[in-house]
C-alpha cells in the first residue's frame, strides 16, 4: 500500500477544500444570476406586445398525439436548457441597448432574441393543424387557441377536438389497364383495408407503393398522376365507399389513351471517363477507344482503369430484362462503393422496336483520385487515458484495376497512463506501429458461384499489423493478421461483419525487474503472471449492427428518434485445441497446450449493446443505453487474455470512477493494481439528458450504473465472483453533469461524475450521494459521445 507524507495529505485536503468552496460559490452565483435574470426576459419586448412564454397542445383523442402535431406549430417559445431554464433568453436580456459596444454584440450573439407573440402565426398554426388532422380522417376537427396573459408574457394553448373519424366502409378498384389489373389482382400487400380511417396520408402511401411495384415490373413511365381516388359518403354516416382509379397511359396532351407501355433494357453501355462539369450531351463526351466484353460496349478515353469484368458484374441492368427500379438502385449502390470512382450516373434513351419499347442504357462513370498520401495528428482516448498520435498513410484505391483499396500506415503514439502501480519509469505509454491492408469490393472465397458472389455484395479484407508498445512496467510486441468480410452499406439498417480468421501473437521481450519480482514471481498473483506470459490468440468472430433509421452514427451517437442494436460474438482456440489433443502437443507446467512452444488462448465471448435516442425537441434529447458482455475461458485456458477481459469505470462507463478503478464485484485493490480490476462479465446501464447550450456548446446530465465480475473465484480478486443472488447489490451508481463542444467532425467532452452507490466493501460510505465529497468524484476528458 502507498503511504503519503503529512505534507502530501495536507496539500490534498487543501485542494479538496478549495475546489469545494469554488464549486459552492459558482453554484450560488449561478442561482443569483438566474433569479436576477428573470426580470430581464421582457426587456426587449415592445410596448403593447407579449413574450411567447409557453405553448401547449391539448388533444381530446388518444389516437392523435400532440407530438404528431407539434411540427406544425408556427411559433414556439425560446429554447430551454434541459427543458427547464431559458438561459439564452436571459443572456440576450443582459445586453445593453447600445449595439456599438462589443460586449452587447457578443451577448446578443450568444443569446436568443425574445419570441414575440404573433396573432397571424397563431391563425396559420390553427389552419395547418386543422388540415393535418383532417388528412387523418377527422373531417369535423375543430382547433381553438386560448391565450393567457400575465404581465407582458403570454401562454398559448391549442385545443384540438378531432370529432369522429370517417371510416372506409368499402374498397373497390377501377383499373383501366387490363395488364396492370391482372398484376394487381394477385397483390396482397395493400396498405388500405375496409374499416380503417379515411387517412389521406395512407391513401397517398398506397399510390406510391403501387408506383414502386409497377416500376419494378417494367413500367418505366408510370407515376402517381395515373392514380386517383373517389369517395362516396352518406351525410352524417361517417362512412365512405372508396374507389381507387388507375387511368390509361397518355404520352402527350391530346394523344389518345393506350395501355401503359412495358419497357425492357436494350443495350447497356459503359462510359468510364465522364466529366460531370462538361456538357451533359453524350456527343460531347471525349472517347478515344472502346472494347466489347460479353456483349457490353465499354468506351474510354486513354486507358481503361477498371477491368471489364468489374464493370459488368456491378451492373444489375441486364439487356433483355424488364426495367426495374430496384435493379437501377442496386446498380447505383454497387458502383458507389467502388473507391476508384467519384460519381456514377445512369441515363436511359427510349427506342421503339416494332410494338415493344426498349431503354438503351448508358452507365456514366467519373474516376476519382487513385493514389494519395495523408498525414494525421490526433488526440487519443483509450478508455479515458489521453494522449496524442501521429501517422502517415499511403492509399491506392485501384491496385489491381478492380477498385481494390490498399492501405499502408505508419503510426506513433504517446499516452499518459492512469490506474497503474507506479514503477521506476515514467507513467506513460509509447507505441510504434505499422499496418497494411487490402480491401476487395467483392466476396473473395473459393468454391462459390459467381452468381452468389454477385448477389451478396460483400467486401473482403486482408490485413497485417505490427505494434511495438512501451509501457512503464513492460515492453510488448503484438503481431496480427486478419481475414474478414463485411456487407451492408452505411445507408442501410443492417450491417454484418465476419472475422474468418484473426491471429494475434503477444510477445513480452522486457519486463521491469522490480515489477516482476514484486508481482509476477509471487504465487499470490496468478492473474498478473498469466497476463505477462507470451500468448497466441487465434479467433473467429461475427458482429451485427442494426440502426432503426438506416443512418450512421455521428461522433459515436445516434441521431433523431431512433435506436441501435449491436451484437458481437467471438471464439478462440477451438480448432487449435482439437489439433493439440489429436497430435499430443507439448504442455506447459500449467497444463496448457502450446503451438511452437507458445500457449494459446481458448474462450467464448459475447457482447450486446442497445442504445435508444428519444428526441424531446430540436434542442433536447434523452439517450438510454444498456450494455452487457460475458466471456468464458475454458479448455486450454483458465483465464482470458488481458486484452479480452472487461473493465469498468472511465469516460465511457460508470463515470463516478476512473478507468479500471471499479470492480470486480465488491473487490477493492489496495495497491491500485489495474490487472486485478478486470473481469469476465460486464453490465452497464446509462441514462443521459443532452441539451444544446449556445454556439458549439452542449450540456448533459447523466446517471450511470454497472460493474464487472469474474466467473471463477480468484484469490487475487476476493468478492469479485458473479453471484446471481447478490450481483444487483454490487451495482455501482454514479451521477453527474457534462460539457461538450461540438466541432461537427468530432466532439470534445468533459464529464464530471460523482459516486452515488459504492459497492466497495472497504468504502467509508455505502451511499456517498448522502455524503458528497470531492474525493468521491472524477473528472473525465474524452473525445466523442460515450454511447
Amino acid at each position: 500500500m502507498n503511504c503519503k507524507t503529512d505534507l502530501e495529505r495536507t496539500t490534498v485536503i487543501y485542494w479538496h477544500r478549495l475546489l469545494h468552496s469554488a464549486l459552492c460559490c459558482a453554484l450560488s452565483a449561478l442561482l443569483a444570476v438566474v433569479v436576477l435574470s428573470s426580470c430581464s426576459t421582457t426587456k426587449y419586448v415592445p410596448e403593447g406586445e407579449y413574450l411567447l412564454d409557453a405553448v401547449r397542445l391539448e388533444v381530446d383523442n388518444k389516437e392523435v398525439k400532440p407530438s404528431m402535431l407539434s411540427p406544425y406549430l408556427r411559433q414556439t417559445p425560446n429554447a430551454k436548457w434541459f427543458s427547464l431554464m431559458k438561459m439564452q433568453l436571459f443572456v440576450y436580456g443582459w445586453s445593453g441597448r447600445d449595439s456599438t459596444k462589443w460586449v452587447n454584440r457578443v451577448l446578443r450573439r450568444l443569446g436568443d432574441a425574445p419570441v414575440i407573440y404573433s396573432a397571424e402565426e397563431t391563425e396559420r398554426t390553427c389552419r395547418e393543424i386543422t388540415k393535418v388532422v383532417q388528412n387523418m380522417g377527422y373531417m369535423g376537427v375543430d382547433v381553438e387557441s386560448e391565450r393567457t396573459v400575465s404581465k407582458r408574457k403570454m401562454k398559448l394553448t391549442y385545443r384540438v377536438k378531432t370529432g369522429r373519424p370517417y371510416i372506409i366502409k368499402s374498397l373497390q378498384r377501377d383499373i383501366q389497364d387490363e395488364a396492370i389489373g391482372a398484376l394487381l389482382e394477385h397483390d396482397s400487400l395493400s396498405l388500405l383495408h375496409e374499416g380503417m380511417n379515411f387517412d389521406i396520408n395512407q391513401l397517398d402511401a398506397e399510390r406510391q407503393r403501387i408506383v414502386n411495384l409497377l416500376r419494378d415490373k417494367g413500367y418505366y413511365r408510370f407515376n402517381k398522376d395515373y392514380i386517383h381516388y373517389t369517395a362516396d359518403t352518406v351525410r352524417n354516416s361517417f362512412a365512405a365507399d372508396l374507389t381507387l382509379h388507375l387511368n390509361r397511359y397518355r404520352a402527350r396532351s391530346g394523344d389518345s389513351l393506350t395501355l401503359h407501355p412495358v419497357y425492357t433494357i436494350g443495350k447497356v453501355n459503359f462510359i468510364t471517363d465522364y466529366d460531370v462539369l462538361e456538357s451533359s450531351a453524350l456527343s460531347s463526351i471525349e472517347v478515344n477507344d472502346s472494347l466489347h466484353y460479353r456483349g457490353y460496349p465499354i468506351y474510354y478515353k486513354n486507358k481503361l482503369y477498371l477491368r471489364p469484368k468489374v464493370l459488368v458484374n456491378n451492373s444489375s441492368l441486364e439487356p433483355g430484362a424488364l426495367f426495374s427500379e430496384q435493379a437501377l438502385q442496386r446498380t447505383y449502390s454497387n458502383f458507389n462503393r467502388l473507391q476508384a470512382l467519384r460519381y456514377t450516373n445512369v441515363r436511359f434513351f427510349e427506342v421503339q422496336q416494332r410494338d415493344s419499347m426498349k431503354l438503351n442504357t448508358y452507365v456514366l462513370l467519373t474516376p476519382g483520385k487513385h493514389q494519395s498520401v495523408s498525414f494525421e495528428l490526433e488526440g487519443t482516448n483509450s478508455a479515458g487515458d489521453l494522449g496524442a498520435a501521429a501517422s502517415v498513410s499511403f492509399q491506392h484505391r485501384n491496385l489491381f484495376h478492380g477498385s481494390e483499396t490498399f492501405l499502408l500506415k505508419l503510426r506513433g503514439a504517446y499516452e499518459a497512463v492512469s490506474g497503474l502501480q507506479k514503477v521506476q519509469r515514467n507513467q506513460n505509454y509509447q507505441e510504434l506501429g505499422a499496418e497494411a491492408s487490402i480491401n476487395f469490393p467483392r466476396f473473395m472465397f473459393p468454391f462459390l458461384t459467381a452468381d452468389f458472389k454477385r448477389r451478396i455484395r460483400a467486401t473482403s479484407e486482408f490485413s497485417m499489423q505490427y505494434n511495438y508498445q512501451m509501457r512503464p512496467e513492460f515492453t510488448r510486441i503484438i503481431a496480427s493478421a486478419g481475414w474478414s468480410y463485411k456487407w451492408g452499406l452505411q445507408n442501410q439498417r443492417v450491417q454484418h461483419k465476419i472475422d474468418v480468421l484473426d491471429i494475434n501473437y503477444l510477445y513480452m521481450p522486457w519486463i521491469d525487474a522490480d515489477f516482476e519480482n514484486k508481482y509476477l514471481n509471487q504465487d499470490q498473483s496468478y492473474i498478473l503472471k498469466y497476463n505477462y506470459d507470451d500468448r497466441l490468440i487465434v479467433r473467429m468472430g461475427y458482429s451485427f449492427t442494426y440502426h432503426s433509421n438506416g443512418g450512421v452514427f455521428q461522433n459515436n451517437s445516434l441521431t433523431g428518434n431512433s435506436y441501435a442494436v449491436r451484437l458481437n460474438l467471438e471464439s478462440a482456440g477451438n480448432l487449435l485445441y482439437a489439433l493439440a489433443r489429436t497430435m499430443g502437443l507439448h504442455k506447459t507446467s500449467e497444463g496448457e497446450y502450446t503451438l511452437l512452444n507458445i500457449p494459446f488462448a481458448q474462450y467464448l465471448k459475447a457482447d450486446f449493446d442497445w442504445t435508444k435516442n428519444v428526441q424531446i425537441d430540436h434542442r433536447n434529447a434523452v439517450i438510454f443505453h444498456f450494455g452487457a458482455g460475458v466471456a468464458v475461458p475454458y479448455g486450454n485456458a483458465k483465464m482470458l487474455p488481458f486484452e479480452k477481459r472487461y473493465f469498468s469505470g472511465g469516460a465511457n462507463s460508470v463515470r463516478g470512477w476512473s478507468v479500471r478503478e471499479l470492480g470486480p464485484g465488491s473487490y477493492h485493490s489496495e495497491n491500485n493494481n489495474f490487472m486485478n480490476q478486470t473481469g469476465d462479465i460486464k453490465l452497464d446501464a446509462n441514462v443521459e439528458y443532452r441539451t444544446r447550450l449556445f454556439w458549439k456548446f452542449r450540456g448533459a446530465a447523466f446517471v450511470d450504473a454497472g460493474n464487472i465480475w469474474t466467473l471463477r473465484e480468484y484469490k487475487d480478486q476476493p468478492d469479485g465472483q458473479f453471484d446471481f443472488h447478490k450481483f444487483y447489490k454490487q451495482l455501482a451508481v454514479a451521477y453527474g453533469v457534462g460539457l461538450r463542444m461540438d466541432l461537427d467532425f468530432f466532439i470534445v467532452r468533459l464529464d464530471w461524475g460523482w459516486k452515488a452507490v459504492n459497492p466497495n466493501h472497504t468504502a467509508r460510505y455505502r451511499y456517498p450521494i448522502l455524503h458528497p465529497r470531492l474525493h468521491d468524484s472524477t473528472l473525465h476528458f474524452a473525445v466523442g459521445y460515450p454511447f
